[in-house]
């Protein structure tokens, strides 16, 4: 009989365990808020390259240059390939989304979609010559031209040994005149991170 009890409460103690160790809590944070738990690229290194490299490209001389040639016409600009050069898998997509979203922000410069998204529209465009109302239709070749292309890459180092690491990002972007081909604005931003096991 006290076999039995001893094994019931060990079965107990067991069972408890197990359904404590697999309890998950889920807490809801602000998006802005850095939270940095493994160590890796996350959206806040995106958000916070992005703002810093874009207040940067638009602070730089090319800018004045292009309003005072075009008599103040704002500059149109295509974000182009973003590469991801590290050894994480990094959403490039989600940093080019966040550069865009700081460039319409600012309301400086003007964007136009690039890649994948543009051939979207222009296959939208060449179903409504066959399938829209001649009113509503959107006609070819009065797209704006870009100006300008932003295009660059996403870099890492990592140096460790036993229980720790040290992560090196660089983020390095170009602004290319697409008329001449002038590269008008190169930099970029390192981030460094040190992660102990």
């Amino acid at each position: 009989m006290q076999l039995k009890k001893l094994m019931t409460i060990a079965a107990f103690a067991v069972s408890a365990i197990m359904i404590s160790s697999c309890s998950r809590q889920v807490t809801r944070v602000n998006a802005d808020e850095t939270i940095d738990i493994s160590g890796n690229w996350n959206n806040s290194d995106s958000r916070m390259v992005a703002q810093e490299m874009t207040k940067t490209i638009l602070g730089h001389a090319w800018l004045s240059n292009h309003l005072e040639q075009h008599a103040g016409k704002k500059p149109v600009v295509v974000v182009g390939m973003v590469q991801n050069k590290s050894h994480e898998h990094i959403d490039a997509e989600t940093f080019v989304k966040d550069v865009e979203q700081t460039f319409i922000e600012t309301g400086r410069v003007r964007l136009v979609q690039g890649g994948k998204k543009r051939e979207e529209l222009r296959a939208e465009k060449a179903d409504q010559q066959v399938n829209a109302a001649v009113s509503t239709m959107k006609k070819f070749g009065l797209e704006n031209g870009a100006d300008y292309i932003l295009q660059g890459s996403v870099n890492s180092i990592v140096d460790s040994h036993k229980r720790q690491k040290v992560v090196y990002y660089q983020v390095n972007l170009e602004l290319t005149n697409i008329q001449t081909n002038e590269v008008v604005w190169i930099g970029d931003k390192k981030i460094t991170k040190y992660v102990k096991n």
